[in-house]
């Protein structure tokens, strides 16, 4: 988040959303986080910011979408390789049907597997374009007003963090372990 900060502030407001636009291409939480604190501070417009990031997330996704419909030589190593994810992708899409477009853009570790592996299916091109924009630009508004609103509590806790540099790596490894923990249990062999 540091970096994503620095890059925000330090190069000016239209590299900031530049940076803001490719970050959310892939995802991007932590970049509307940083968004709509800076949006509190008064260095960024907290609208320019959803808005920017809910286009680059609808496009990022659907090129993810594309990419796995199109061109699955190219995508079926990536696949392969997470295959107990992908297979946990596609059991989320049959419990939750449409609802994990949504669900996906808020869980690290399945937000770039879930339209690949939709992708991988006859799911229609047009339906998942409109829900993936409908869920980005839900995904945006909740993500950049809760850091708006949050902007002086983020701040504390940044001001913190950097202040005693040894609590990063440990809130990094606790939410590492974490996400390893759910998907080793979400996706171990059952027999």
């Amino acid at each position: 988040m540091e970096g994503m900060l620095d890059t925000l502030t330090t190069h000016g407001h239209i590299i900031g959303y530049v940076a803001l636009f490719f970050y959310s291409l892939g995802g991007g939480m932590v970049a509307i986080i940083a968004a709509g604190v800076l949006s509190y501070s008064g260095q960024m417009n907290l609208s320019l910011s959803i808005i920017i990031a809910a286009i680059a997330n609808t496009l990022g996704d659907t090129l993810l979408f594309y990419m796995s419909r199109y061109n699955k030589d190219a995508i079926m190593p990536y696949i392969i390789k997470h295959r107990r994810k992908v297979a946990l992708s596609h059991l989320l899409m049959k419990k939750h049907g449409d609802k994990i477009i949504f669900f996906q853009k808020f869980v690290y570790g399945i937000k770039t597997l879930i339209p690949l592996t939709i992708g991988l299916t006859k799911y229609s091109f047009t339906k998942f374009n409109i829900l993936n924009a409908i869920s980005a630009s839900i995904w945006a508004v909740l993500l950049g007003f809760a850091s708006f609103y949050a902007g002086d509590s983020l701040i504390k806790i940044w001001n913190y963090i950097t202040a005693n540099p040894w609590t990063m790596p440990l809130i990094i490894g606790t939410l590492l372990g974490l996400i390893w923990f759910y998907f080793h249990k979400a996706t171990r062999k059952r027999f």
